[in-house]
Parts: C-alpha cells; structure tokens; sequence
C-alpha cells in the first residue's frame, strides 16, 4: 500500500473522538448483526417457515420510521446529540434483554417478538438520525466523507462476522443466547461515547425550538431537486430492492433447504462485497458524485434480476459479493450528497429525511414482498426488487439529463 493512500484511506481516524468511537461501535454492531440473523431464525422457526411473518416483524421494526424519524432530526438539531445516543443505548439493551430471557426460558412466542421488535424501532427512528448527524461532530465537514466510508466498512465487517458467529451459535446453543450477548456488546459503544472528550467535538448550533420545523425541512429539501432525486431513488432501491434480511432467510431454508449456517454464509457474502465498496470509498480522494449514485443504483438493479434468476446456492453466494459492493456505493454515495450538501443547522432534519426514505418504506415492502416469497418463489422479491431498482435509477438519470435545473447547475449524469 502507498504511503499516500493509507492516511487518506483511513483519514477520520485522526480524531480521537472518532477512535473511541469506532473502537466501540464495531463491538457493538457485530452484537446487532449477531441479533438480526437470530431473530429472522427465531420468528421462521416460531411461524413454521412463514415469509410473511418476517416481513411483518421487519414492518414493526421499520415502521416507527415514518413517523418518528423526522422528529429524531429535530431532536438532533436541537439537543446534545451524545447524551441522546447513550440513553437510545441503555434503551435498546434492555429489549435485547428481555427478548434473550423469554427465549432462554423457553417461553418466547410471535407477538412477543412482534411487541419488542416495534419498541427497537422506536427507539431506532429517533436514534439513527441523530447518530448519522454526529459523525460530522466527531471528524469536521473535511473528512466527514471518509468517516462516513469508514462506519460503513465498520457496519460490513461486523456484517462477516456477525452472521457467521450468530449462524453457529443457534445451530449450537439456540437463538436466545445471542440476543443476551447482543444486549453486552452495547456496553462498548456506551463507554466509548462516555469517554470522549466533548470539548474536541465541532458541535453546530443547536436549533431553536420553533413550531413548523419539520415541514421547514420538507420545505427546504422541496427546493433542491438534487436532494429529491437523490432521497427518492433511495426510498425506491431500500423499499423494494434491499430486501435481503427476508430474502436470504427464506431462500435458504425454503429454496435450498439449508440450516442456519447456511444463511449465515449468504449474509457474509453480501457483507464482503460491501466491505469492498466500503474500501473504495474510503479510498477515493474527492466526495461522491450524483452520477456515482445513480449509476450503482442501475447496475444493482440489473444484477438483483440476475440473483433471482438462479437456481443454485452456489451460484447466488458468489454474485451476492458484487451486489453487497454496489449497494454500498450507492448508499454512502447517496447520505455523503445529503450531509454536505446542507446547512449545519437542518442537517438533522435532512437525515430524518433519508432515514425515512431508506427504512420508511419498508413497512409497505416487507409484507408484500414476503406475500411474494409464499405466494410465487422465494426468488421472486429479488427479481420485482431488481426491476424496481433499475428503472428508479433510470429514470432518475433521465431526469437530471434533461431537466434545465440540473442543466444551470452543471450537475447531470
């Protein structure tokens, strides 16, 4: 590796804040990654193997997105964004506890899980807005782009790990267990929040308390029509085309006939792919393009159709590793526009926005893709989730290539 690149690869990290909270948030996810596989395990074994049924429990947690997450913007705008991020912690902790203790006991049932899976998505409405609006507090606006790489290469490492270690676990010992080390591993990134030096962190002005500021941010975002394209492509892609957390459940145990290890394995495979496209955005020296985001949105979409046309494990393990890259790209593409595209005092509310696009649409999706998954073929979802992909991303380019606003500002694709 060249002497130039690894600084600027890994650039952030020069922030002791960001250190410490790197140092706690990779526990910390891969205890979360660690969850996600265990409770789309525990909700099929608890159904009999019902799709829908993990569409309804992703419904439940995703679905306070809608109507909380742009109040988790206002809060991030108005109010110390550290101290909300601990709470949020001890918050989340205490469901991931409740849930490891009812199925360790062996006393777990489906509306137990649906209950704590809508009280995580509360909590996480509010909370992630305001997490993804720190991370500027943390590292400054210049190297806000590479922090944002660097978390996501953080979020897909645990990704390998997480799933592979979950996927042994249950097979082992059962799902319960991995929910209660979940609930430990929030401890790292606590500390590691309570150990930062707040008076290293570039804090923005908090917003005052005004009536109507929510519709302000809706209002502001109505104005830029590259924050509308941009906001709009990713609730299309994340509604109907990230469908795998229901896809890859299903596919394994419905399709191939495979145990929980093998489920395990796809995930990872989709988490290399994206630690790669994490890699190359940490790598690149100039912020994100809109024609970047547009164009991995449109190759997603192309190669989704193609994972849906598959009839081999195989085969759908190998291509989900490029698939994972350009899912990556595309997201961190698309929230590095939002956040330095904005002023410091509705980014917040910005965040809110893409939140809101991103899982806010997933309530809708779940359910039907998962209906989809029962009703047609487990590939189904992935092929419909392509389609709806590739022709968002088309569109959009269409769009910017021809509309005069784009045109004035010199931003087309």
């Amino acid at each position: 590796m060249s002497t130039d690149v690894a600084p600027s690869m890994f650039a952030a990290l020069r922030s002791r804040n960001y250190r410490y909270w790197a140092s706690g948030q990779i526990v910390s996810l891969v205890g979360t990654w660690m969850q996600r596989i265990a409770q789309d395990w525990l909700v099929l074994t608890l159904s009999g193997g019902d799709g829908f049924a993990v569409g309804v429990v992703m419904a439940l947690q995703f679905g306070p997105t809608l109507v909380l997450s742009m109040y988790g913007g206002v809060l991030a705008d108005r109010y110390d964004k550290r101290r909300i991020l601990m709470a949020s912690l001890v918050a989340m902790a205490v469901f991931g506890l409740i849930l490891g203790v009812l199925d360790v006991g062996g006393v777990v049932q489906l509306w137990h899980v649906y209950v704590l899976a809508l009280a995580l998505g509360c909590v996480s409405a509010l909370e992630t807005p305001v997490r993804q609006s720190f991370t500027i507090e943390m590292v400054g606006p210049e190297r806000l782009a590479n922090a944002i790489a660097l978390n996501s290469m953080m979020f897909n490492a645990a990704r390998i790990v997480g799933p592979a270690i979950s996927g042994v676990l249950i097979t082992w010992i059962g799902t319960g267990p991995v929910f209660l080390v979940n609930t430990v591993s929030f401890a790292a990134v606590f500390v590691s929040l309570l150990c930062m030096r707040t008076g290293e962190l570039t804090r923005s002005e908090p917003a005052p308390r005004a009536k109507g500021q929510v519709r302000e941010g809706f209002r502001y975002v109505r104005r830029r029509p590259d924050l509308t394209v941009v906001l709009l492509v990713v609730f299309a892609v994340s509604t109907f085309g990230l469908n795998f957390s229901l896809t890859l459940a299903v596919l394994a145990r419905n399709t191939f006939g495979k145990d929980a290890d093998a489920f395990g394995l796809l995930s990872t495979m989709l988490a290399v792919g994206m630690l790669a496209g994490a890699s190359f955005a940490a790598r690149a020296g100039t912020a994100p393009t809109l024609r970047r985001c547009l164009g991995a949105a449109i190759a997603f979409g192309v190669l989704e159709i193609g994972l849906g046309l598959l009839s081999s494990y195989l085969a759908v393990a190998i291509l989900l590793v490029p698939i994972g890259a350009l899912v990556l790209t595309f997201s961190t593409s698309a929230m590095s526009i939002l956040q330095l595209s904005v002023p410091t005092g509705l980014r917040g509310r910005v965040m809110g926005m893409y939140m809101l696009a991103f899982l806010g649409g997933t309530p809708l999706g779940s359910p039907l893709l998962g209906w989809l998954a029962d009703a047609v073929d487990p590939r189904a979802p992935l092929v419909v989730g392509g389609a709806v992909s590739l022709v968002a991303g088309l569109a959009a380019a269409l769009y910017v290539r021809r509309s005069t606003a784009f045109a004035r500002a010199g931003n087309t694709v």
